[in-house]
């Protein structure tokens, strides 16, 4: 199938920072788009997102660069070759960067055209983009890992880990989950309203307020689903990403925002044994830094066999750096994004090395998103169990749940929802 048609341009994302969009034509007329999300918390070996670094545009996070290495270098590439599969494509864009971090074209540009051309073949198959992604039509619908306190760097406010958020799983559908979710939501609101606490909300569409402490985030929350009329473990479950790679600082943690204490490896797994041990916690993303290693494998040995411990910083959707995960025997579930590892082809054979040994896949969004839903076809057409894609508010955020409840209506019955099954060793 050869590309006929291929313009970039720059748009803004949630934030209203400069991202890349893409539109593609295939000859037959087929048509595919996309708008790349881009992170705030990153990890250090994600696949290089360019920027323009020039002070007098967007404050240097402009992406022109980008844009034009589209349509001034891989259009004049790409018009002369005739692509068959996904793969072939995204080898082509890959082998024309011609670096590791792929620094040279962009990450930015190269998953925009990744993700436009897998449209657009869906559309020339005349399939649901999830059924092309993998060539079945999938049948597990993800339970929604709703974000609903920010903190970190997602928020201005004093909470030192970056993500709270709810697992609704007590329930036989995803769009009983999503009302059971968006309740929680808003009862939340009302408790931190009667409190004095604000409500305004991070970048992720959670509350951000000024807590006493970390720990009150999850008792706020658990009144939220009791007053919601749910109960917690039961019905409702909680996840954290603390985000540690943010707290890391020459081999000790520091509470960045809030008390300032410096604590250990060890502590830092102490604090989560004990949070488990009294929290319905099902799923804790990047416990420990990226560059803890040997933090992540005792935390695996304590807690792994527990509940699921997801790796993001520390394995950023790269298979290479996955396998070293699994020989060393660290966590037991990893984060997917699209932008760490820069195409759609990569990105899924991760997930099937993943899969392939035994560890959990969780789909998620980036705190720059746009409205593009890519991410929710993506969690149903790998089975993923799992999505996180923000809270209750924001339409960037609500677009992917929005797209996961129009695939559940046209399937009318034939799937399945995930549940707390989802969850490793739940």
């Amino acid at each position: 199938m050869y590309i006929v048609a291929l313009e970039a341009l720059e748009i803004l994302d949630s934030r209203g920072n400069p991202t890349v969009s893409v539109s593609l034509a295939l000859e037959d007329g087929s048509s595919g788009y996309a708008m790349v999300p881009s992170g705030a918390s990153t990890g250090e070996k994600e696949a290089l997102e360019l920027r323009d670094k020039d002070s007098k545009r967007y404050k240097g996070k402009g992406v022109l660069t980008a844009v034009n290495n589209i349509n001034n270098i891989i259009v004049p590439q790409i018009f002369d070759h005739d692509f068959n599969t996904q793969r072939e494509l995204d080898n082509f864009l890959i082998e024309l960067d011609g670096t590791k971090t792929k620094s040279a074209l962009g990450a930015n540009a190269i998953l925009a055209v990744s993700m436009a051309f897998a449209r657009a073949m869906a559309e020339s198959l005349n399939v649901p983009l999830y059924q092309y992604l993998t060539g079945q039509w999938g049948y597990i619908l993800p339970v929604p890992c709703m974000n609903i306190i920010n903190g970190g760097k997602h928020a201005d406010n004093n909470i030192d880990f970056q993500e709270f958020m709810i697992a609704p799983h007590n329930t036989n559908s995803f769009s009983e989950a999503i009302r059971m979710g968006i309740e929680v939501f808003h009862t939340l609101k009302e408790i931190l309203h009667n409190e004095g606490y604000t409500t305004g909300v991070g970048d992720e569409g959670g509350f951000a307020p000024n807590l006493k402490s970390n720990e009150e985030a999850i008792e706020l929350i658990l009144k939220a689903i009791e007053k919601a009329g749910y109960k917690p473990g039961d019905d409702i479950s909680i996840c954290l990403d603390p985000a540690a790679s943010e707290m890391w600082d020459n081999g000790d943690y520091v509470f960045f925002k809030s008390t300032k204490e410096r604590i250990s490896s060890d502590k830092m797994i102490e604090l989560y044994k004990k949070w488990v041990k009294n929290y319905p916690i099902v799923s804790i993303e990047d416990g420990l830094a990226e560059n803890d290693w040997e933090g992540w494998k005792n935390l695996t040995e304590e807690l792994g066999n527990t509940i699921e411990l997801v790796g993001d910083d520390i394995f950023c959707t790269n298979p290479e750096i996955l396998m070293e995960g699994i020989k060393k025997g660290v966590a037991n579930s990893i984060l997917i994004k699209l932008n760490q590892i820069g195409t759609v082809t990569e990105t899924l054979d991760t997930i099937k090395l993943a899969y392939r040994n035994n560890y959990n896949i969780f789909v998620s969004h980036r705190s720059g998103e746009t409205a593009d839903t890519f991410i929710a076809d993506l969690a149903f057409a790998t089975n993923a169990g799992k999505i996180k894609t923000g809270s209750g508010c924001r339409s960037e955020r609500i677009e992917k749940f929005n797209r996961l409840l129009w695939i559940e209506h046209e399937l009318k019955g034939n799937t399945m929802f995930a549940g707390i099954g989802a969850f490793k060793n739940k």
